[in-house]
């Protein structure tokens, strides 16, 4: 086990209250029910702030996003379209503050 891999199980992820997620998504989205249920443990294990947002409330937001639901945002970035990769997540969220 390499050492922050081990780091990582000893102590457990680093929290994050400065990290802003916000998951965008639409009723009877079966992708976006999955995507939530992983942001929600990983918020659990991170501290992060989450929200959603429901895109057919909003003209604008459909119009942004259409049918390309769920999409997550990562203080003001958008990091998944459709599927969540939950080790990029982790990845994102062990790995400091997020840039370009």
């Amino acid at each position: 086990m390499a050492p922050s891999s081990f780091w990582h199980w000893l102590v457990g992820p680093r929290q994050r209250p400065d990290v802003h997620i916000i998951l965008y998504t639409r009723a009877a989205c079966p992708l976006c029910e999955v995507a939530w249920h992983l942001l929600e443990e990983s918020q659990k294990a991170y501290g992060f702030t989450l929200e959603a947002k429901d895109i057919d409330v909003d003209a604008e937001l459909v119009r942004e996003f259409g049918n390309c639901v769920p999409v997550v945002v990562i203080d003001g970035v958008v990091r998944f379209r459709g599927k969540v990769n939950e080790v990029l997540l982790r990845r994102m969220l062990d790995g400091g503050p997020q840039s370009d």
